[in-house]
């Protein structure tokens, strides 16, 4: 019988934590992938010492007034972190806009190509801001 062999990948679950028997968790596939770019973008550059430059620059506009400028300075960091550090996607377009029911909060929404599979998916990202206070 023929093995099937995972072209996506496997890695240690993020956050960590146990598997049922005891053992680290682990994940597979499009959800390797979906969670190896949340860690690039939840990571601001610099906070890892041993790679500074690893991680998303979107951190540094946390104090930034929510209008179209930071929408596109977001976008793209957002591009450009997913393109250098996740290998394993093509990203595609990528929109934010702010969430209706938090204005301090824009919605980063990312399409995607899994390359190995030729899969199309879609991540949304919440990006907060920290609003000024009178």
């Amino acid at each position: 019988m023929a093995q099937q062999v995972d072209f996506v990948g496997r890695g240690f679950a993020f956050p960590m934590g146990a598997n049922p028997s005891g053992g680290s968790a682990m994940v597979s596939g499009t959800r390797n992938v979906e969670q190896a770019m949340l860690l690039v973008l939840g990571t601001a550059r610099g906070e890892r010492p041993m790679r500074p430059e690893f991680g998303c620059g979107i951190h540094d506009l946390v104090f930034e007034t929510v209008d179209t400028a930071l929408v596109g300075r977001v976008v793209r960091e957002v591009t450009e972190a997913l393109t250098r550090w996740v290998p394993r996607i093509e990203v595609g377009d990528v929109t934010a806009g702010a969430d209706p029911a938090s204005p301090s909060t824009l919605l980063v929404d990312v399409a995607y190509v899994v390359r190995a599979t030729n899969d199309q998916r879609n991540l949304v990202f919440p990006f907060y801001s920290i609003p000024e206070h009178d």
